[in-house]
């Protein structure tokens, strides 16, 4: 027997991401990215939304070197014998090119992305059953905490509504990315993107090289000066007005030191008691234990000597069909397939059976019964008594909770069903006729009586 061939590009698997069902190849994980983030070289390079920032800061490191290297290093060569002058040039432009290429391991990497969930996770029953539709059924919930242990002591851990999942131990969301970021130490606007798991390193590298360019540039700055006060036999502040370039970047460097200096001291505090900018701030380790900190050498062991840890994130590859049962919209959130059943339901996979409150609903449309629609007051269809709703007659029903010998409604089309026009009319008028038909009977029945 002859089979057609499966288009090009797709995956006759059907697990990993081939061809669509038009042909077409399926778009590519960064093309789909839910986040805020923005991807350059297709999906090689990963930004926050704020890279535009990232332009400002290299301007503010080139421009002053530039100038430094123009005005400054160029004359300090004839002041230095057998051309060592020219180190200071090289050695300048040397330590920028570091500097900009740790801002970029620093901006353009993804900073240790938690991936999201396609599916919230399922819900947990507490103890203590209540009544509804005739049965014991364990209300369903999904704690917004857990508990977790760490070197003995207990942290909490929080669910992100965003992710659909527990945020691992140190991570947290940040509102900018838009993304769940393992050991999340804050978001920087100055190189557009977190500061996390995968490039602290490169941050603390970065921001204390940058402290050093700019002792660099200011203190060959302060020997510019003092070679010309000693050459012309002037004083310092006539010296100084000589080179107006010199006093603009002692000026601005002495401002960066502070800034950059302090912010390098800072971390090395953190460091040093293996603590984030998060935590500091938010739990403040002074009072309480901290349960990541493993003394002073090991702290700065665990961030400049263990290898970076890899990305759970494949930007450039193929985004993967889906081949489960799709998430259901449900008063405004997404749950499972699985949400609404008893906990033995998902365990032993039983089938539900009349009068439990997950019965499947009956589709007035032709389309696929959900079982969305069932009313837990009452076990029925908006209301509508589980005793209007026909069997087939070969299904056998054992008293008013009896399991069906047929299989779920889950998936199956409403032609399978046999509906009474009763069912028919209550869902083209509302259920009004019936109403009034059930108290003409009552009432008649009261009178014979």
């Amino acid at each position: 027997m002859y089979v057609a061939p499966p288009p090009r590009g797709s995956d006759p698997s059907g697990v990993g991401g081939g061809a669509g069902e038009d042909g077409r190849a399926a778009p590519r994980v960064y093309q789909v990215w839910k986040g805020s983030n923005i991807f350059l070289l297709k999906g090689r390079l990963i930004f926050g939304p704020d890279v535009r920032s990232l332009g400002l800061s290299i301007l503010l490191i080139v421009v002053p070197v530039a100038v430094f290297c123009a005005l400054v290093a160029r004359k300090l060569m004839n002041h230095f014998p057998h051309h060592l002058g020219i180190l200071i040039m090289v050695f300048a432009v040397a330590f920028t090119l570091y500097v900009l290429t740790l801002l970029l391991l620093t901006s353009g990497r993804d900073p240790g992305i938690v991936p999201r969930n396609a599916h919230p996770p399922e819900p947990e029953a507490y103890e203590g059953n209540t009544e509804t539709g005739g049965s014991q059924t364990p209300p369903l919930r999904l704690p917004r905490m857990k508990d977790v242990v760490v070197n003995g002591i207990t942290v909490k851990i929080k669910y992100c509504d965003t992710c659909m999942l527990y945020r691992p131990p140190r991570c947290s969301h940040c509102s900018i990315c838009n993304n769940c970021v393992e050991r999340f130490d804050h978001h920087c606007p100055w190189v557009g993107q977190c500061i996390g798991l995968r490039n602290y390193r490169f941050f603390f590298m970065f921001v204390f090289s940058t402290t050093l360019l700019c002792i660099y540039v200011f203190a060959f700055c302060w020997v510019y000066i003092i070679k010309i006060m000693h050459q012309r036999d002037i004083s310092i502040w006539k010296a100084m007005a000589k080179t107006p370039a010199s006093i603009v970047l002692i000026i601005y460097t002495f401002i960066c030191v502070w800034f950059v200096g302090g912010l390098s001291v800072f971390h090395l505090y953190l460091i040093s008691t293996n603590q984030t900018t998060y935590e500091n701030f938010r739990y403040r380790y002074d009072r309480r234990a901290n349960p990541y900190n493993m003394g002073v050498v090991q702290n700065f062991m665990e961030v400049f000597c263990t290898s970076v840890a890899p990305s759970k994130n494949k930007f450039r590859a193929r985004v993967a069909r889906e081949s489960s049962i799709p998430p259901r919209m449900v008063g405004g959130s997404f749950m499972g397939p699985n949400i609404g059943k008893t906990v033995g339901d998902v365990e032993s996979g039983r089938k539900q059976a009349w009068g439990e409150p997950r019965a499947a609903a009956v589709d007035l449309e032709g389309q696929q019964s959900t079982g969305d629609n069932m009313s837990e007051k009452d076990g029925g269809l908006h209301g509508i008594p589980p005793d209007f709703l026909q069997t087939r007659p070969s299904e056998k029903v054992e008293g008013r909770a009896g399991v069906h010998a047929r299989r779920s409604s889950w998936g199956r089309r409403s032609g399978s069903w046999e509906m009474s026009p009763d069912v028919l009319a209550f869902a083209a008028r509302g259920g009004d006729d019936i109403r009034d038909r059930n108290s003409n009977t009552t009432s008649t029945t009261s009178g014979n009586q």
